[in-house]
């Protein structure tokens, strides 16, 4: 068993290749075969440093990437496991942590993961009790723990970003999670996948502008039409595919070999582009038949690595599709234009000034009544009288502003007096996750991302600084339908611990 993954990411002027696997739902057959194979023939060819290993793609069952990785990584194969917040709580993804360590499987992709889809008897329910960045957190604290028990080889976690955003929000949004994964503890990065060089480009720009110097991979995808048609429609959440790029791959493949070629050669430009303009690798995905399309990938790219700036206009955003957080000519950050700001309705900034203002009143712990509001909160709570400012004062205001669920953990402050649990259908509490589409929600696309209307709340009140400027604790599910005034006072909140 080798482990040379996150050696080679780290090791300077080497180009790393990784290869996607999709598991699907057999645990025996034809399909696992195939893909086992193909880890195979990766590791016998030796350009490909790890194979990553998908958790349960698109929310929808399939064989575990932890036991399809050990078998592969068994064989000699370095393996990355994506490691998803989706179908398991805080007990279940610790325990799935420390199996992995067992089985010497340390590459982790922390992501907050698709939304569930459908398993037996209809849609699962969605768990996301963690996100990513508090995942991140996490496996960090347990690589103490295991080199406190004798294992020095702790867990190497990446994190995921999307760049590839239309709005001005979305792009903030992005970039200041990142900021937040690598706080807490990620080493290294993997792009979702997108078509636009200076997308690619503008994230390594506001990593070495920010000093972020982590290794960062870039997604390339082999694209067929039955893949394209999903990416361009939304389906893949975080991935762009323009109606332009999709009508000439459905062009392409009305001859198949032709269009075969054609994808090879498009996944090629781009990896020499990526290598060019200064990324540490590449992760390719979209070959789930045999390892020989990879290895002629590889071979186009060796053949056209040393012109790689004439491929350059294949790959930009001829229709300004995208937000340019960055100014493409000047490498220097963008001033919006007032149609950029898409500054948000009066409605949506009124309940913000109300919530905001009564939030600096009432719970803040330097506020000169703090004293006093602890007394009270104290005297309530001996006395067994909390439910009385729950049910008849938090409430009904809580509810009327916020749809409250009653976690008693509120975390409204942190997302522009938002609610994270009733506005979020992944209850992300450190920044928006990678699925939203032009500002909207990737589960319920009628409605704005919650992060999305929180930086417009922040921008419109000069507060941009706010959005996600700090790690946020998890909830704490000890509290829940228990007063969360009454527990903030007593310090009994996730913001006692930060």
């Amino acid at each position: 068993m080798l482990r040379v993954f996150d050696q080679a990411i780290v090791t300077p002027n080497q180009f790393v290749v990784t290869l996607e696997l999709v598991p699907g739902r057999q645990s025996t057959g034809r399909s696992v075969d195939t893909i086992v194979g193909i880890a195979r023939d990766a590791f016998d060819d030796g350009r490909i440093s790890a194979v990553s290993i998908t958790d349960n793609p698109g929310g929808n069952p399939s064989l575990s990437p932890d036991v399809l990785g050990h078998e592969i990584f068994r064989y000699g194969m370095d393996v990355i496991v994506h490691f998803a917040c989706r179908d398991m709580n805080r007990v279940g993804m610790e325990s799935r942590a420390l199996q992995l360590a067992r089985m010497g499987i340390k590459n982790i992709l922390a992501v907050t993961g698709d939304y569930a889809g459908k398993g037996y008897g209809g849609q699962g329910k969605p768990v996301f009790d963690f996100d990513s960045v508090i995942l991140t957190a996490m496996l960090k604290k347990l690589n103490e723990r295991l080199e406190a028990g004798g294992d020095p080889d702790g867990f190497f976690t990446g994190c995921a970003i999307s760049p590839f955003k239309t709005t001005l929000s979305e792009c903030e949004a992005q970039y200041r999670k990142l900021d937040l994964k690598v706080q807490a503890g990620a080493s290294f990065i993997i792009t979702q996948l997108g078509y636009n060089a200076d997308k690619f480009s503008e994230l390594l720009i506001n990593t070495q502008n920010k000093g972020i110097d982590l290794p960062t991979m870039a997604s390339v995808y082999l694209l067929s039409p039955r893949a394209a048609r999903a990416m361009n429609k939304g389906r893949v959440p975080g991935v762009h595919v323009s109606n332009e790029l999709f009508n000439t791959v459905v062009k392409e493949w009305e001859v198949p070999r032709e269009g075969l070629e054609m994808a090879i050669e498009r996944t090629a430009k781009l990896g020499v582009i990526l290598k060019g303009i200064g990324y540490r690798g590449i992760h390719i995905g979209g070959v789930h038949k045999s390892f020989n399309t990879v290895g002629n990938i590889l071979n186009r790219m060796d053949e056209i690595e040393h012109n790689w700036q004439d491929y350059l206009a294949e790959f930009k955003d001829h229709n300004h599709g995208y937000y340019y957080f960055f100014s493409r000519e000047k490498n220097t950050v963008k001033t919006p234009t007032v149609k950029q700001k898409m500054t948000a309705a009066l409605s949506d900034h009124i309940p913000y000034f109300i919530l905001k203002s009564a939030h600096g009143i009432f719970f803040t712990q330097n506020s000169l009544a703090a004293p006093f509001y602890s007394r009270m909160a104290s005297f309530m709570d001996q006395h067994d009288l909390s439910w009385m400012v729950k049910l008849f004062l938090e409430d009904p205001l809580k509810k009327l502003f916020l749809s409250c669920q009653s976690c008693g953990d509120c975390a409204i402050q942190h997302i522009g007096f938002q609610c994270p649990e009733s506005g979020c259908p992944k209850h992300t509490r450190n920044g928006a996750c990678g699925g939203s589409r032009d500002g909207h929600c990737e589960v319920n696309p009628e409605k704005w991302c919650i992060w999305v209307r929180a930086h417009r709340r922040y921008r419109r009140q000069g507060d941009e600084n706010q959005l996600s400027c700090a790690f946020i604790s998890p909830r704490l599910w000890a509290l829940n339908h228990t007063s969360s005034w009454i527990n903030y006072h007593l310090n009994r909140d996730h913001q006692a611990q930060e």
